[in-house]
């Protein structure tokens, strides 16, 4: 009774536990959003040891209160305030739970015990809902967590707000986590509720027993002994998660309408609320820097490589002045109107793109300016701050090159860009967004190193930096940098000859002559220009290599009652299958992003592209998605239903695998429907 679920741990190397699960226990308590995926994050409010005598405050080294971003004196009374408060609590909390020892109801693991600590660790969190609250605002969820290390439990205790500042213990829903140790390697993770009967779940903070007992403890299980240090900060760690839910809600349900109406070829839903996540986290930074530094003005801005606007139009919107520019003109900016100022320009590192009267400078996936946008915010202002955000790799000269292979890519490349900012004079904080992109660590640079005094030198230490970035193979006065021109002839001559005559009146305005800018128009490279004759041909002689290589995998399959066998062909790896192709068809095929493989990923419905393996893909097998489709998905999915041949049906041996009813594709030209999606773009015409 009162065992909602338990879970097998081993620890094979005997190093992992018992301290991983308290790092797992750690996850559960600050970031609770990646079990549950109906919450934002939580909010620790205070933590600290906690006596089990009678007497006695929470010692206040231990204690805190978070609000994000608080300097030093400030979190000096904040954990002062907060271990009288928590101390206050405790004593409230206690007096609500059955006398005696230890102080919990059966059949939880009591606290302490006979030559045992008689201190615990507790910590005061509020969870944040992730979704708008339907109808009158809930109040904020809070728990009380008791941490016994010696005994390997962590109690939960909801607590419900009677009164200004009175807490009373939501008995129903406490739940306590132990860690057991069998013998040897073995122990168990186990989840215990002593009311079960009376569980109350709102299906956010608190979902059901069952999903405690199953989801929850089988994270906990694994994160246990898999825990392995992230190469990158928490996410939100710079701000207030409870803040930042509040107002990614609002400006999402503000700009959800962009989703429907949105004209660009690009997923909708990603790049809209990517962007709203973004623009919720920049107007909460910049209300925290307006509070430190004691500014009224809301904060500029120019947005450098501003791509489809919406960041702009966001934050133009909400109050802060500002201006987007971009080397290619977007369909979008003509919805924004006048107030969302974007420009079509070319932005080359120079004299003439500093930006002096400008508070902040951003680069969200700003792709070749990314590791000049430091350099750009030191040489418009000693004010000027920047953010970045890192995707595409690029030195400043041309494409990344690897330096480490101790690191990752990603990793190693974030640090070059952090340490750009540092030559450029900026204290570079880390931060990890809450975006849906793989590349979600943010850069920034608001505080400087050095006084006004020293700009001078920080300029020289900047060109040095740069100058000494050059591909040492190939060094030549052109690749050379220079902030002006004398700085650029002293290179000139170190390099042992003289400014060519036509960069004479370049050198004084470019920072680096040989730099090169995006081009205005974006070449396609993904296969997807390629003639359709070619990728026929490709695809056809693809699939007959892998329907004639031996042994087949014949499939059974039932029609009309009748069962017969479809060739599914073998699977070959890409080398194999690019050692069948001609010289030719390579050679094109290599001027493409991702070759081969992207073609054939490309045509999703004849292949599947698995571990470097190239399979013929069986309709028959694929799965229906677990996840509910997004409406605009769902609604593009059934546009596209019937508007394409099906290839099998036309091209292999056995026809296709599935009836004419259940193949999204046509079974010939009388089947064929015309695509609502062209439809649309000849109305729009």
């Amino acid at each position: 009774m009162g065992l909602v679920g338990t879970a097998a741990v081993r620890d094979g190397g005997g190093a992992a536990l018992p301290h991983g699960f308290w790092a797992a226990v750690r996850v559960w308590l600050e970031k609770p959003q990646v079990a549950n995926r109906r919450l934002c994050g939580a909010a620790i409010e205070a933590e600290g040891t906690v006596p089990l005598g009678e007497d006695g405050e929470a010692s206040p080294p231990f204690a805190a209160v978070w609000g994000g971003g608080s300097d030093g004196g400030q979190e000096g009374r904040a954990a002062s305030a907060g271990a009288a408060e928590l101390g206050r609590l405790w004593r409230e909390v206690r007096r609500q739970l059955p006398a005696g020892y230890g102080h919990l109801p059966p059949p939880l693991t009591p606290w302490g015990g006979p030559g045992r600590p008689s201190e615990l660790h507790a910590v005061l969190r509020t969870l944040l809902p992730r979704g708008r609250a339907v109808g009158p605002p809930a109040p904020p969820t809070k728990e009380l967590a008791v941490e016994d290390v010696y005994n390997g439990t962590v109690t939960f205790l909801p607590l419900e707000e009677q009164s200004e500042g009175k807490y009373q213990i939501k008995k129903c829903n406490i739940y306590q986590i132990q860690l057991t140790r069998i013998k040897d390697e073995e122990w168990s993770v186990s989840v215990v509720a002593p009311f079960p009967e009376d569980w109350f779940s709102d299906g956010i903070a608190y979902p059901k027993l069952a999903w405690l007992g199953n989801e929850l403890l089988s994270r906990l299980a694994k994160w246990s002994v898999e825990q392995k240090p992230s190469e990158f900060k928490s996410t939100l760690s710079l701000i207030s998660v409870a803040k930042y839910s509040k107002v990614y809600q609002d400006l999402k349900e503000k700009y959800k309408e962009m989703v429907k109406v949105w004209p660009e070829v690009t997923d909708p839903e990603k790049f809209v609320y990517e962007d709203v996540a973004i623009a919720t986290y920049l107007l909460i930074l910049w209300e925290e820097e307006r509070r430190e530094k004691g500014l009224t003005k809301k904060q500029s801005f120019v947005d450098l490589g501003c791509g489809n606007g919406l960041l702009v139009h966001i934050l133009s919107n909400e109050g802060h002045s500002g201006r987007g520019i971009d080397v290619r003109r977007r369909k979008i900016w003509d919805m924004y109107g006048p107030e969302t100022h974007l420009e079509e320009s070319t932005i080359v590192p120079g004299d003439s793109h500093v930006f002096p009267d400008t508070d902040w400078l951003i680069g969200n996936h700003s792709d070749e300016l990314t590791p000049w946008i430091p350099v750009i915010a030191a040489r418009s202002s000693y004010s000027c701050c920047y953010f970045v955000l890192p995707c595409c790799f690029f030195d400043f000269h041309g494409k990344y090159s690897r330096r480490q292979s101790k690191k990752t890519q990603y990793r190693e490349y974030l640090d070059f860009v952090a340490q750009v900012g540092s030559v450029c004079g900026f204290h570079v904080e880390e931060d990890c967004l809450r975006i849906p992109s793989t590349k979600r660590v943010c850069l920034i640079g608001k505080n400087r190193t050095y006084p006004p005094t020293e700009c001078a030198v920080i300029d020289k230490q900047i060109t040095h930096y740069i100058n000494n970035r050059q591909t040492c193979a190939v060094v030549t006065c052109d690749r050379r940098v220079g902030f002006n021109h004398k700085d650029h002839s002293d290179v000139c001559k170190e390099a042992g000859s003289e400014l060519p005559e036509n960069e004479t009146e370049t050198a004084g305005t470019t920072w680096m002559p040989g730099f090169q800018p995006r081009e205005k128009v974006e070449q396609i490279r993904n296969c997807a220009a390629l003639p359709r004759d070619f990728v026929d041909d490709v695809v056809l002689n693809v699939a007959n290599l892998l329907l004639n290589t031996t042994p087949q995998k014949s499939c059974s399959n039932m029609h009309g009652g009748n069962t017969n066998t479809w060739n599914q062909g073998e699977s070959l790896s890409l080398k194999e299958v690019a050692e069948h192709l001609n010289k030719e068809t390579l050679k094109r095929l290599k001027c493409e992003y991702g070759g081969l493989q992207t073609l054939l990923k490309n045509n999703h419905q004849v292949f599947e592209v698995l571990n470097g393996r190239v399979h013929i893909r069986d309709w028959r097998k694929e799965k229906p998605s677990r996840k509910t489709k997004p409406e605009v998905k769902r609604r593009l999915s059934a546009e596209a239903f019937k508007t394409r041949l099906c290839w099998f049906f036309i091209h292999h041996p056995d026809g296709c695998s599935l009836p004419s009813e259940s193949c999204p594709y046509a079974h010939g030209t009388e089947e064929l429907r015309q695509s609502q999606i062209i439809k649309k773009k000849k109305h729009i015409q």
